[in-house]
């Protein structure tokens, strides 16, 4: 039951979030790295932050997915499709920091995709203006790895267990689901689960600015940079 004047835990959370990363580079144009496994809900929690912003703060909030950057498909299974090739293949990140990184940086417009992973077709959207001192948000998987850590001002790592974010992410494709879809170890999931783990082996959570453990998304808890204390 909501009660009048009411702010549930998660508003009150991701307002203590978005002050966090409001106060990385101000004055300069910040980038901000929102990582995580698939189905920790990354996207949704960056559009949540996006929305939010004009209502507490002075500074312009903008989002971009990896997803937007996926290879063409060919590309993307030219070498199998196990774990080992997802995690390799399946990203452009040249096209990324020539599209997004590289101009935001330089004060310029940004193309926030390059390929709908969705229909195997190179897109080619508006650019997008940026304030002086705006905030980028990038979601995506793999954002601590070894070649991008070093591009980010600040990062953000989305926990949640495989038992829940493998769920959870089936229920975004009603019409892929198959017997024993929900279960990490049902080999439907092996390319996936299993390059995510050989990801999270790397600790992308201890190097991740702060950890938001996204299990319950009605009480998510945020962790300072020691990932021990919670904010809320």
């Amino acid at each position: 039951m909501a009660y009048p004047g009411f702010v549930p835990v998660r508003q009150l959370v991701l307002v203590d979030l978005l002050g966090l990363m409001l106060a990385v580079r101000p004055a300069e144009r910040a980038v901000i790295a929102v990582d995580g496994v698939d189905g920790a809900g990354k996207s949704h929690l960056v559009g949540e932050l996006v929305a939010l912003a004009p209502l507490v703060a002075g500074r312009q909030v903008l989002g971009v997915s990896m997803d937007g950057f996926h290879h063409p498909t060919a590309q993307r299974y030219a070498r199998g499709r196990t774990a080992q090739t997802y995690y390799r293949d399946a990203f452009d990140y040249p096209a990324f920091a020539r599209l997004v990184l590289e101009p935001f940086r330089a004060g310029r417009e940004i193309v926030a995709a390059a390929h709908d992973v969705s229909t195997g077709h190179p897109v080619s959207p508006d650019p997008v203006e940026a304030d002086d001192d705006a905030v980028l948000l990038v979601d995506g998987v793999f954002l601590h790895r070894p070649e991008l850590v070093a591009r980010w001002d600040a990062s953000l790592f989305v926990h949640v267990p495989f038992e829940v974010s493998v769920p959870r992410g089936q229920a975004r494709f009603p019409g892929r689901r198959h017997d024993g879809d929900v279960d990490p170890e049902h080999p439907a999931h092996a390319r996936y689960v299993g390059a995510q783990r050989f990801y999270l082996e790397q600790a992308p959570v201890q190097q991740a600015t702060w950890v938001l453990d996204n299990t319950e998304l009605a009480r998510p808890q945020l962790l300072h940079g020691d990932h021990e204390e919670p904010v809320v």
